[in-house]
């Protein structure tokens, strides 16, 4: 028998539509890092600075992210990270900043060089800012957001709460953050913080995996049982606008699942992963076109600029690996199908998708992929950045 108590009869008010922020072109641009804080053991904020001149081009929405870009090891490393203050995240001159949370993978080598190697001073390439991971920022009066994460999934959501809290008197915001223990919850104090400018509008559920909470539903890890009477006793979802998932691929899935479930439509379910389980993706392998091979036809536009090149059918590489040989500008973070920064539509031609963890139903019906995870099916397929 299910843990969860039926909504009343009675439908809530009309959930108001997500508002999807305009995308703008991704382009790195290099900026100086100013801070590195510590925040746990084994993770770190970095804030860089924005110089006056790209103010316009960081200009971001709650819940987007940044990819950052470096040398290491001799090879070119990308990684994105969520933007974890609020759009008005300001220094003490006026200049713009900007603050990722970077969180130790065990041999991760660029959140290890991050925890070692990055100081104040060092400059590195900085993505403008992307993802749909947001809310809109109008209409917030009287509305109900809940953000479940765990781990660094808490780091778009620190800037969401604080957006929806401050920019409505009336507005309220729901946290479940799952942790191994209390030592492990990154942007601790930030939370009490919040909690304490925010009292009656701000609910913390911190439930942990390894350490006795004193109620026993908080204590232990969140699985399909636990979430169900978190709902029921804590959360009720018929008292929720929209929800905002962000962490490992098991969770989110657990998570949709269950709401949907209890009857939750999933149009008012955004997620988000800062992992699949999977080793980082790399993009640009190399292949070569030798005489005689049967190939397709690719062509890309980008900046109003169109390159064709031809991918060897044996070679199965994916559209973007081979639009980065004629266009090495073409964007991407990860290469594997999260982050949506390489997302192009096709505008002839067809290609299957081996993985897509970022694109809307809506995107999907109009034709856009994800170049990082898209095979050509016909034997010539063009797509268009710039749409």
């Amino acid at each position: 028998m299910s843990l969860f108590a039926a909504p009343p009869a009675t439908a809530p008010a009309p959930r108001r539509p997500f508002v999807v922020p305009t995308k703008k072109r991704a382009r790195f641009h290099t900026l100086t890092v100013e801070s590195v804080r510590p925040l746990t053991d084994d993770a770190v904020e970095v804030t860089f600075t924005v110089p006056a001149a790209l103010a316009e081009e960081y200009d971001y929405l709650p819940g987007q992210y940044v990819a950052l870009r470096t040398t290491l090891e001799g090879t070119e490393v990308r990684r994105s990270y969520s933007l974890c203050r609020p759009p008005e995240h300001r220094s003490d001159e006026g200049d713009t900043r900007l603050s990722v949370a970077v969180k130790r993978d065990e041999g991760g080598l660029f959140s290890t060089w991050a925890q070692t190697g990055l100081h104040p001073g060092y400059r590195i390439d900085v993505m403008s800012p992307q993802g749909t991971f947001t809310s809109g920022l109008d209409g917030l009066d009287d509305r109900h957001i809940v953000g479940i994460a765990a781990g660094s999934g808490i780091t778009p959501l620190m800037a969401l709460a604080h957006t929806v809290l401050s920019r409505s008197n009336t507005s309220r915001f729901t946290l479940l953050y799952t942790n191994r223990s209390t030592l492990d919850v990154m942007f601790l104090e930030d939370l009490a913080d919040l909690k304490d400018r925010f009292p009656s509008r701000l609910t913390l559920h911190h439930v942990l995996s390894r350490e006795q909470r004193t109620a026993p539903v908080l204590s232990g890890r969140i699985d399909e049982e636990k979430l169900r009477t978190i709902l029921g006793a804590l959360i009720p979802p018929s008292s929720v606008d929209e929800w905002f998932l962000c962490g490992p691929l098991a969770l989110v899935d657990m998570c949709r699942q269950v709401l949907s479930d209890v009857g939750v439509d999933r149009s008012h379910v955004r997620f988000e992963l800062f992992t699949t389980g999977d080793e980082p993706a790399r993009a640009a392998r190399p292949v070569r076109v030798r005489s005689g091979d049967r190939t397709v036809q690719i062509e890309v536009t980008l900046d109003g600029v169109s390159s064709t090149v031809e991918s060897p059918v044996d070679a199965h590489e994916s559209v973007l690996n081979a639009a980065l040989r004629v266009r090495p500008d073409a964007p991407f973070a990860c290469a594997g199908g999260v982050c949506g920064t390489c997302r192009a539509r096709v505008v002839e031609g067809s290609v299957t998708m081996t993985e897509n963890y970022a694109l809307e139903p809506d995107e999907l019906e109009r034709g856009f992929v994800l170049t990082c995870q898209s095979h050509p099916t016909s034997d010539r397929v063009v797509v268009d950045y710039d749409v």
